[in-house]
C-alpha cells in the first residue's frame, strides 16, 4: 500500500487508513483482529481510535491486538476531548449512551494517559483534539497539544471535527500536523474553506466517513437492505435524509464509472477521494472482514482523468 507524507511533516501513513468506530459495537474482537491482521498484510499502517468508539472497548481490543502484532507495525492515531453523559445517574455504574464536548486541560491530559494505558504503548503517533470546544480557551487546548508533543507522549497533534476558521485559529497557536473531516464524492464543503486552510497551514487532510454512509456503494438505490446501517433505527432517518435528488445523481454516475471499470462503486468513490489534493489517508471502517477485503482490494484502483474529472462535476453543487 502506497505510504504518503501527511501535510509538510515527516509523518508517513499508508494512503487507507483503518477505523475502529465498529469495533465493540457491530465488530467482535475476532473479527477486529481478522481486520487488522489483513490490513497489516495488505501494506496498512495508519490505524484510528478513540476513547468514544463503543464506550472505550474498541480501544480495549485495539489494545490486545497491539500486543500481539507489535506497535513497530502501525501508526496510531488516537484523540481526546469528548466525556461520558449517562442517560440516568441516579442509576448507577453504566455504559455511556452520548458523549459530550470536553477539551480542557484535566480531561485531555487524563484521557491521553489513560489511551496510552489501555493501548500498551508509551506514546501515539498522531493525537488529536476530538472536537471544537467554545468553553475552553483557545490557548489551553494549544498548549496542551505542545505539552503532549514535547513531552513525547505524541510524535505528532492534530484537530477532528473542526470548520476551515477554527483550524486555521488553532493552527495558528498549536503545532498541527494533521486534521481530521468528513469528506466524500457527497460531502464537498470542506472544499471551500477546510481544505484551502489545511493546506495553507501545511496540514494533511485526513478523510473520514469517504463513502456517506455507505450510499456511495450503491447499495441503497433499490431500497434499504435489512443488514445495512440504513436498516438500524438509529441511523435510518440520517440515511435517508441524505438520499436526496443530488446524492441519487452522484451514485448513478459513481455506479455507471464502476460499470465502465470493471470494479465496484465503492472502489470508485474510494479512490476519487483519496487522489483530492491535500489528502493525506481516508479513514475506512468495515462491520466485518468481508467488508474489509473489498476496501482493500480498491487501494489499487487508479481512476482515469477523465472519469475523475466527471465525478468531480456531477458530484458539484451548484446552489
Amino acid at each position: 500500500m502506497e505510504q504518503r507524507t501527511v501535510g509538510r511533516s515527516g509523518l508517513r501513513v499508508s494512503r487507507l487508513g483503518l477505523a475502529t468506530h465498529t469495533w465493540g459495537r457491530e465488530t467482535d474482537a475476532d473479527d477486529a483482529a481478522a481486520q487488522l491482521e489483513a490490513f497489516v498484510e495488505a501494506g496498512g499502517t495508519l490505524v484510528d481510535t478513540s476513547p468514544a468508539y463503543g464506550d472505550g472497548a474498541a480501544q480495549r481490543i485495539l489494545g490486545e491486538l497491539v500486543r500481539e502484532i507489535g506497535r513497530e507495525e502501525l501508526v496510531l492515531s488516537g484523540t481526546a476531548g469528548h466525556t461520558p453523559v449517562l442517560t440516568d445517574p441516579a442509576a448507577g455504574p453504566m455504559p455511556a449512551t452520548r458523549w459530550t464536548v470536553d477539551a480542557s486541560r484535566r480531561t485531555m491530559m487524563r484521557q491521553l494517559d489513560q489511551s496510552l494505558a489501555i493501548l500498551g504503548t508509551d506514546h501515539l503517533d498522531l493525537w488529536t483534539v476530538a472536537a471544537w470546544d467554545p468553553h475552553t480557551p483557545l490557548e489551553e487546548i494549544a498548549d496542551t497539544l505542545t505539552w503532549a508533543v514535547r513531552t513525547g507522549r505524541v510524535r505528532y497533534a492534530g484537530a477532528r471535527g473542526y470548520d476551515g476558521w477554527q483550524l486555521a485559529t488553532l493552527a495558528a497557536a498549536a503545532p498541527l500536523t494533521a486534521a481530521q473531516t468528513p469528506y466524500s464524492l457527497l460531502a464537498r464543503g470542506v472544499e471551500h474553506e477546510f481544505v484551502p486552510a489545511a493546506q495553507h497551514h501545511g496540514i494533511g487532510v485526513i478523510a473520514t466517513a469517504p463513502l456517506a454512509g455507505g450510499i456511495l456503494t450503491g447499495k441503497y438505490r433499490d431500497g434499504v437492505p435489512a443488514d445495512s446501517r440504513g436498516a438500524d433505527e438509529a441511523t435510518a432517518a440520517e440515511i435517508i435524509a441524505r438520499l436526496d435528488d443530488h446524492a441519487i445523481r452522484v451514485v448513478d454516475a459513481v455506479v455507471t464509472a464502476a460499470d465502465g471499470l470493471g470494479t465496484s462503486p465503492l472502489a470508485v468513490a474510494l479512490a476519487w477521494i483519496r487522489d483530492q489534493p491535500g489528502v493525506a489517508s481516508l479513514l475506512v471502517g468495515a462491520r466485518d472482514i468481508g467488508q474489509l477485503t473489498g476496501i482493500l482490494a480498491a487501494e489499487t484502483l487508479e481512476l482515469p482523468r477523465a472519469i475523475a474529472a466527471a465525478l468531480g462535476d456531477v458530484s458539484a453543487r451548484t446552489e
